[in-house]
């Protein structure tokens, strides 16, 4: 099933003294161009996002926006290691010494220890990105997951519309070939004429090119061959909104394909109705152009 190039998904998370919003979007595109907004100190999120998008998607215009902020209400404190080295030794010693004189001391604490002056210290350190790059990592799949799933949505409501349209584009075209079969008495009628007209003024004209005129007003009033590639072209159409993955630049080409046919049929027409038969087949085709234009 076809894919949208539209999409949208957001999403929260939070890690340690750190708390962040994501918002994933997307639009048509004639290729794949992300634009990826995360802050720099973060270091190897972007590249880590980049590859995973480039994964899942093969065309549209995607942004990523990350916004990220710190609870500064909550210190960041910091074990002062010097301080803690210098404390269990003492401990150490204490102990010791007071086994050596048979006394015996409570038992020390983790928390009596943390209490101590200088024992921590706010801010001494600079925040790690990369335990908060890991999470985020982690946590951006079920957003990208939920993305996905929209496009692939949207995907199914522009392979209705369509094969709807293409069935207009069909019927349209097998009225076009009665109209054809129709008027074909007054064509043979109207070849006659032509035919009575070219030899009326074919006097020391050579018989080759009397019959490369002819050939020529036949051509031009036939459109048999336009009918074949305009159901041939339905056909295609079909089979591509019935394939998975990206399948949106070959039914773009469908339609320039379509529209040429349209088109030539419109000029060889010669018939009131078969003209207008032409003119709606180019309307239906421009609205299924429109529509291709977000098929990824």
């Amino acid at each position: 099933m076809i894919k949208s190039m539209t999409g949208f998904a957001s999403g929260k998370g939070e890690f340690g003294l750190h708390s962040w919003t994501w918002e994933l979007r997307s639009v048509n595109g004639k290729g794949l161009d992300m634009r990826i907004r995360v802050p720099d100190w973060l270091t190897g999120l972007e590249a880590a996002l980049r590859a995973v998008l480039s994964k899942s998607l093969s065309r549209g215009n995607v942004t990523l926006s990350l916004r990220i902020s710190r609870d500064e209400s909550q210190p960041d404190l910091a074990l002062n290691m010097v301080a803690m080295t210098a404390a269990l030794d003492a401990l150490q010693q204490t102990q010791a010494m007071a086994e050596a004189r048979g006394m015996e001391l409570a038992p020390s604490k983790a928390s009596d220890l943390l209490t101590l002056k200088g024992m921590l210290d706010a801010g001494a350190e600079a925040d790690d990105p990369a335990p908060l790059v890991a999470q985020m990592t982690t946590e951006f799949t079920p957003l990208l997951a939920a993305f996905l799933e929209m496009r692939q949505t949207e995907g199914e409501a522009l392979a209705a519309i369509l094969a709807s349209q293409l069935d207009q584009v069909a019927a349209l075209t097998s009225k076009a070939a009665e109209l054809a079969e129709q008027r074909k008495d007054k064509m043979a009628e109207a070849l006659r004429e032509n035919l009575s007209r070219v030899l009326d003024n074919a006097q020391g004209v050579e018989p080759e090119r009397v019959a490369q005129e002819l050939a020529l007003i036949a051509v031009k009033a036939d459109i048999t061959e336009e009918i074949d590639r305009l159901s041939a072209h339905v056909t295609a159409a079909r089979d591509l909104l019935a394939q998975d993955g990206a399948v949106g630049r070959k039914l773009d080409f469908l339609m320039q394909e379509f529209n040429r046919e349209a088109n030539t049929l419109c000029s060889k027409a010669q018939s009131a109705d078969l003209t207008s038969v032409g003119l709606e087949l180019k309307a239906v085709i421009d609205q299924m152009r429109e529509q291709v234009q977000n098929v990824e």
